[in-house]
């Protein structure tokens, strides 16, 4: 017994031939669907292998980059340091020197005045030994005119 149903374009079809059908066509979703959740899957796979691969990179990336900061951070500081000490050598340096032409100044001022003192002194040693002479001198005549006056005779 056959059943005859008619479609909505007015065509009859046997009910039998319509689940045919209706199994055919979901045979055919499940198979399309089937297929849609393997390349579903694939794809998933192939973005977790990326992503894998991704965050494998970044790690490298991440430790490359720490080896980095490692290799110039001791440099830096030792650069820093050192600039430092060159600036702290530099102010002393140069208060140094500012207080050595100081004090080069002060020796030449003293030295000058040493010199014209020395020269003074010099010029006092003659006057002083030119007096001498003549108090030795005037003393040694008044002495022979003493001399005479007690001995007329010699």
């Amino acid at each position: 017994m056959k059943s005859l149903a008619t479609t909505g374009s007015g065509v009859a079809v046997d009910e039998h031939d319509e689940e045919e059908i209706t199994k055919k066509a979901f045979a055919a979703f499940q198979a399309r669907e089937e297929e849609i959740e393997k390349k579903k899957m694939m794809v998933k796979e192939k973005v977790e292998l990326k992503l894998g691969r991704a965050e494998e990179e970044t790690r490298r990336l991440a430790q490359v980059w720490e080896e980095l900061e490692v290799l110039t951070d001791p440099l830096r500081k030792e650069i820093a340091a050192v600039r430092k000490k060159i600036d702290v050598a530099n102010r002393e340096a140069r208060s140094l020197g500012q207080s050595c032409q100081k004090k080069e100044k002060e020796y030449k001022e003293i030295l000058e005045a040493f010199q014209q003192k020395n020269n003074e002194k010099t010029q006092l040693t003659a006057t002083l030994m030119e007096l001498v002479k003549e108090s030795e001198d005037a003393r040694m005549k008044k002495l022979e005119e003493l001399s005479k006056n007690i001995d007329p005779s010699s």
